[in-house]
This record gives C-alpha cells, structure tokens and sequence, in this order.
C-alpha cells in the first residue's frame, strides 16, 4: 500500500463521525419529506391548493429557495430536501476541507508526514480522495433515501447529484481559505463568511426580481440543476469547473508556502492567558468553545427561519384526511404558527440530542489523542474530568435549547404571530429531557465500549427519531412505538408539556450518568 494511499485512508477514517451524522441527516431528510409529501397532499387538489399558497409565497424561499414542480413528491422534494440539503452539504465540504487542509498543520501532523517520502502534492490529492470518497457516501446515503422513498431511481440519482453539487465548490474555498490563513480558526472564519455569502446572495435571488443573482453562487446552481422539473444535466459543470479552478489554486499555493504558514501573515496568538485553564471543565470549554458557537449559531438561525415561515405555512388549510394522516405521524396540527411551531420543535429535539452526542465524542477523541493520560497524571480524578465533561455538555443543550426557543419567538414575532416569549421558552426547554437521556446513553456507552461510543450515541439517538417519523406509518404496535423516547415528547407550545413522561428521562440519564462515572472509574484508557 502507498503512503498516499494510507494518509487518504486515515483522512476519511477521522472525518467519519461527521461524514456518517450528515449521511444519516440526508437520508432522513429524503424519507421524510417524500413520504410526508404523499400523505399530507394525496389528492391533486390538496396539492393545487398548496402550490397555490407556497408557490409565490417569498418568506417560505427565504430557506427552500424557489420551487419548481409542487404537484409532484420528486418536485417538492428537490425544492424542500434539496434546497436545505445543499446548505448542509457546503458546510460539510468546507469543514472537510478545512480539517484537511489547515487543521492537519495546526496539529503539527501535516509536517511529520511530508518529512517521508510523500510529496506535497501527494498529501494534497490523498487529502481530495478521502473528502471524494466522504461526498461519495452523502450522495448514496441521499440516493438510498430517496429511493427508498419510492422516488424514481434515475431522478433520485440526480436530485442526490444536484444536491452534493455544491461540495466541490465549497471544498475549493476551504481549500482556498486553508492556503490564506495562517490557522484553522481565521480559515473557518473566511469560509464561513464566503458560505454566508453564497446563501445571502440565493436569499436575494428568490426573494426579489433580482432572479440572474442565482447563477452567481453555488447554492443557486442546484436550484438551476431542477431536478423533477426539467432537469439541467449541463448546470453541473459549473461547480466542477468551479472546484477544479480554486483547487488549482489551492495546490500552486501550497507548493509554495512553508508548512504552518499562510499567505495572510496574521499572529494568531494572543498574549499568554490562563483563562479557562482553572479546572478539567474548563479547560475542555476552552477547547470546545468554537464548535460550541457553530451549533448555537446553526440552531438559532433555523429556528429564526421557521419562526418567520410559521404564519405563512399554518395559513394553508389542509383537509381534515390530512391532519388524520399528521397525527398519524406523530404530530399535531400546523393550522397555527403553535402548531407548526410545536411540530418544527420535534426536529430541534432530534438537533440538540445529536450536539449531546458530539460531546461525547469529543470526550473520546481527547482520549484517544492521549491528552486524557496527561490530564489525568495531574491531581485530576477520573470522576471530576468526566462529571465536568457532562456538565459542560448538558450546559451546552440548556443554552442552544433557550436560545432555538428565543430567537423561533423573534422570526414569528416578526410576522405578527400570536405566539408569546414565554411559549417558546417552553418548547425550548422541552428539548432538554430526551436530549439529556441520550447524553446519558452516550456516557455509558463512553465508559463500557469507549472505541464505538460516538458510534452508539449518534446511531441510538437517530434510530429513536426515524422510529418516531415513521414507525407509525409502518403500522407497528404500540408498545414497540413507545420505545422511542421521542414518543413521549408534548410537542410545546402546540401540546402540553408532559411532566411525567420528561421527569422519567431526567431520571433514566441521571442514573445512566452516576453508573457511567463508576465504570469509567474503573477501566483502562484507550487510544485510537
């Protein structure tokens, strides 16, 4: 085997956390919003009747973009599953390009590699053939979604193809902004701002008379690419020729420039601080902070979307056949912004959850690189550093859960609906319960098989919501139903909060934290 071969092997293993949550994301989002599209418009009236109310309506594009066929499941899936998913996949090839790229040197890896026999250009490819192969997985996962959707096997394969599209262009600015920073952190930042900027200028486009806008950015291209409305097979040249071009770029740069350096000779470090260095717990909020920020930011700003969309989406009136099939589905009624709300809210259960999974894989991976054993080697107890881990990570829920309840207030509120502050505190609050029992989940598995604890805690948490969304559908009994604890979820402000039913949760996790404490007391340390 090459040593190329190896570094892009070892790429794709350390990115497949993430590759396989974003995986899981767009499958789910696929079945979702095929499945839910037959059985809330199953007549060609019903779907008339929405067509007529969303076609035109500029603060649903606001997040889906433009819509090009609602009469159809392939064409209102491409415009709900494709026009979110293609942000999620922008994001997920710039921080794959970024940890590839920039992150690699910060670590001081990237220099020990290039010492052997392993060109720079080598590295480089090996890197691209780790995140091609990651884009590989996000497309099938999409494809098998889809497909199992009962979508048409060769559209579906488009719409997976327009939707990944977008990976080669926001992986060349990754790579792009790992050659002009000087660190990971100012590289995020300038890809972060770029993506912003693709985004605002797709807001713009479908939201004004400003529609050539959409062939300026990325994201506009896979609207352009119309998969289920007359597909443009000819549109994904564009983002090929895009990522080719900065990639290129990318390459003669970093050929050029020495290991640990970028083209921006910025200093990256302030003066020597002992800040947040006090303790275990806050020596991990120090490193957890940015990751921290991202899924507040990326909360918040869906919730305030949803929020601003609620009026307008509950104005629809759907026939009574309609909301049987609804609360079939676990829901409730979205004839009001509340019950939109409430029903938008099962989702950002199913987030939060997911960034209490995160925490415990960050708790592994800090075990793994060995920084555990240093830690540990000081006055620090097994049980302290551990505790303060969970405590960060439920402190974390707590805040992204109060501030997603906040900022849906402000979007509706904007729209003048009838939805108070302190309703969507309530919903916000409402997330922590289940959220809390993954974590607990994920704490004991972290202290039995710490190896596939990421593993477990993402799958469980995941499996529990697709259970939820379609175990129903499927016709199963009651009693396997009510093992997903998203079952036992009041979908606030919609519904009453469920005491009992979140006060058994917080029991369960707080007795899976307290025995995972004694178990991880007890077992050796692992490495990678």
């Amino acid at each position: 085997m090459s040593a190329a071969s190896s570094i892009a092997r070892r790429a794709f293993a350390d990115g497949r956390t993430r590759t396989l949550s974003f995986a899981l994301l767009f499958a789910g989002v696929a079945v979702a919003n095929a499945v839910g599209f037959r059985h809330t418009f199953p007549t060609l009236a019903d779907r008339l009747s929405f067509a007529r109310n969303f076609g035109h309506d500029k603060s649903v594009r606001l997040f889906y973009g433009a819509p090009h066929d609602l009469l159809t499941a392939g064409g209102y899936t491409a415009w709900r599953a494709g026009g979110s998913l293609s942000i999620f996949a922008a994001m997920w090839g710039l921080l794959a390009a970024i940890r590839a790229f920039r992150t690699e040197e910060d670590a001081g890896r990237q220099e020990l590699v290039l010492s052997g026999a392993v060109t720079r250009t080598a590295a480089f490819l090996a890197a691209l053939a780790a995140i091609g192969a990651g884009a590989l997985v996000l497309w099938l996962a999409l494809f098998l979604g889809l497909v199992g959707a009962r979508l048409p096997a060769a559209g579906s394969a488009f719409l997976a193809l327009a939707t990944v599209a977008v990976i080669p262009a926001f992986v060349g600015v990754g790579a792009l902004a790992s050659q002009i920073a000087a660190s990971r952190r100012v590289a995020l930042e300038l890809g972060s701002a770029a993506l912003g900027g693709a985004f605002l200028l797709r807001v713009i486009a479908d939201t004004s008379s400003l529609g050539w806008l959409r062939w300026t950015t990325p994201l506009g291209w896979t609207e352009e690419l119309r998969a289920f409305a007359g597909q443009r097979p000819s549109v994904l040249l564009l983002p090929a020729a895009a990522g080719a071009l900065l990639l290129l770029i990318s390459a003669l740069i970093s050929g050029r420039r020495d290991v640990g350096t970028g083209l921006l000779h910025t200093k990256d470090s302030a003066e020597p601080s002992s800040r947040l260095l006090g303790s275990p717990t806050r020596y991990a909020l120090r490193s957890e902070r940015i990751s921290l920020a991202g899924w507040l930011f990326g909360a918040g700003f869906f919730a305030f979307i949803l929020g601003v969309i609620a009026s307008s989406i509950s104005s629809t009136t759907l026939p009574a056949s309609v909301q049987q099939r609804l609360e079939k589905l676990g829901s409730v009624a979205i004839t009001t912004p509340a019950g939109y709300l409430g029903f938008t809210f099962l989702f950002f259960i199913f987030v939060i959850s997911l960034f209490c999974c995160s925490q415990i894989a960050a708790a592994r991976r800090e075990e793994a690189e060995q920084q555990l054993e240093t830690l540990l080697a000081l006055p620090v107890s097994r049980r302290r550093w551990f505790g303060g881990r969970l405590v960060l990570a439920a402190a974390g829920a707590t805040v992204i859960s109060l501030v997603t309840g906040v900022l849906a207030w402000a979007g509706s509120a904007s729209q003048g609906a009838d939805v108070s502050l302190a309703q969507m505190l309530g919903a916000g609050a409402n997330c922590l319960p289940a959220a809390l029992l993954f974590l607990g989940i994920g704490a004991l598995a972290f202290a039995v098989l710490p190896r596939a604890s990421a593993g477990i805690a993402y799958g469980v948490a995941s499996l529990a919501f697709l259970w939820q969304l379609f175990g129903s559908v499927l016709g199963a009994p009651t009693w396997l139903l009510d093992l997903s604890p998203f079952r036992h979820i009041g979908l606030v402000p919609a519904q009453p909060f469920r005491a009992g039913e979140a006060a058994a949760m917080l029991a369960i996790a707080a007795l899976l934290t307290l025995v995972s404490l004694r178990l991880f007391d007890r077992r050796d340390l692992l490495g990678a």
